[in-house]
Formats: C-alpha cells, structure tokens, sequence
C-alpha cells in the first residue's frame, strides 16, 4: 500500500490543478470541463455507459482470448522450427508499422458493422505482444538445462512442459499486461468507423454535440475498464507464479 501512495497523491494534485485551471477561467470551462463536472456527467450517463462498456468489454475479452490464443500458437511454431521462425518474424514485426486506423475501415468494409471486424482488429493488436514476449522467453532458456533433459532422455514435448514453458511464464505475463490495455483501445477505434453500440460509438456521438464533459467521462471510463483488465492479469499472474512474489511479501507484509 505504501508503494501506491506516491502515485495517489500525484492523481490527487493533478485533479485539484486541473479544477483550479477549470474554475479560474484560465482555459474556457467549454474546452476544458472540471473535473467535477466530468464526474456528474459520468454519474448522469452511468445507466447508458454502462450498457455501452459491456459492449465494449465483450468485444475485448473476445479478441484478447482469441489473440493470446493465435499468439501462443505462433510463438511454439516459431521456437520449434528455425526456418519459420526466420520466414515469419520480420513479416510479424513489419505488421506493427501498419497503423491501426487503417486497417479499420477495411475490415469494416469487408465483414460490416457487427462484431466480427471489431474482434479481428482486437486480435491483430493483441497478437503480437504475446507472440514476441513468449517467443523471447522460449529463445532464453539456458540451453545448458535444455541439454542436460535431453541427456535424461526428455523429448522436444517434455523439454517444452517442464523448462520452456515455465521460464517464459514472466515475458508471456508481461505481453498479456500490453495486450489487456491494446485490446480496449482496440475495441474503441474499431467503434469509431463503424458500429451500433460501445464506448467508441458513444464518444463519436457525444463528439458531435461537442459535449466535452462526457467526451472526458467515457475516456476516463475508457482507461478504467484498460485498468480493470490490467490488473486481473496481475491477479492472474500471481495466482500462476506465486513464488515470484514470497520475496515481496516478506520484505513489505502490508
């Protein structure tokens, strides 16, 4: 606990700055709302953003599921064949110079309104972070430990279960952190060019009527569910590796 309060105070100071600013007429309130106002519109809407954030968050856990899934499954192949690792790695690598908001209005030209180009596009955000964090985890295991189980005669699926996949447990744990918050700002830009309901499709039409107070509210609305899904990877985290964090608790009992 003690640890979090630098950045709570921080928080706090912000806020208190930014409703000085709102409240003293040094930025006009129609640019730059307080924060107090940014919390009544956020408390007034909560019924209809509540109803767009499931939208949002089902779209995202469908990606981000599907996306670790893809991901884990190119990481093996790659770790496993040399000459698909050397074909397939720079491909992925170029994928990421491809801005996101151009590959959205293809796919929404392409599979329509509905959810299905909303997902592809969370995958191909979310894809890549767990590809590369697993594959560099598999590629560092000590290659003295991967000989001495050969030498006990395990095979490459034994080798695989009982050294690579648990040294790369860190790096995976670190990809799925980025790809949680990837997977909302996703969803959001997918909403954006095209949809019926979500975050995105709300903010585009409070956008419109230039309602600045509930633009601020639906991005920190935005940032809380990115938070949410970021911190049940690190519940997750912990759940799966325990014994990375014995030393921590030790050290800090609070």
């Amino acid at each position: 606990m003690r640890s979090k309060l630098p950045a709570v105070v921080a928080v706090a100071v912000l806020l208190v700055l930014w409703q000085l600013a709102s409240v003293s007429g040094l930025i006009p309130a129609y640019l730059l709302p307080s924060p107090v106002k940014v919390f009544q519109a956020l408390y007034n809407d909560r019924a209809l953003l509540a109803e767009h954030a499931l939208v949002t968050l089902q779209e995202a856990l469908y990606g981000l599921v599907l996306g670790v899934a893809i991901g884990f499954f190119f990481a093996v192949l790659m770790d496993a064949f040399e000459v698909l690792y050397r074909a397939v790695y720079p491909i992925l690598i170029l994928s990421q110079t491809i801005p996101t908001v151009a590959i959205a209005p293809l796919l929404v030209l392409w599979f329509g309104y509905e959810m299905l180009p909303k997902v592809i596009l969370i995958i191909l955000v979310t894809f890549f972070p767990v590809t590369v964090g697993l594959l560099d985890g598999f590629r560092s295991v000590d290659r003295d430990a991967v000989g001495l189980l050969r030498s006990m005669g395990a095979g490459r699926v034994r080798i695989f279960r009982y050294l690579k996949c648990p040294s790369a447990m860190p790096q995976f744990f670190s990809g799925l952190r980025i790809a949680a918050a990837y997977s909302v700002v996703g969803a959001v830009i997918s909403e954006w060019l095209g949809g019926f309901a979500g975050l995105g499709v709300y903010m585009t039409r409070v956008k419109s009527a230039f309602a600045f107070d509930k633009m601020f509210a639906v991005i920190f609305l935005i940032s809380a569910v990115s938070l949410a899904l970021m911190a049940a990877v690190s519940l997750l985290e912990r759940k799966c590796m325990p014994y990375r964090y014995l030393k921590d608790r030790k050290e800090d009992p609070k």
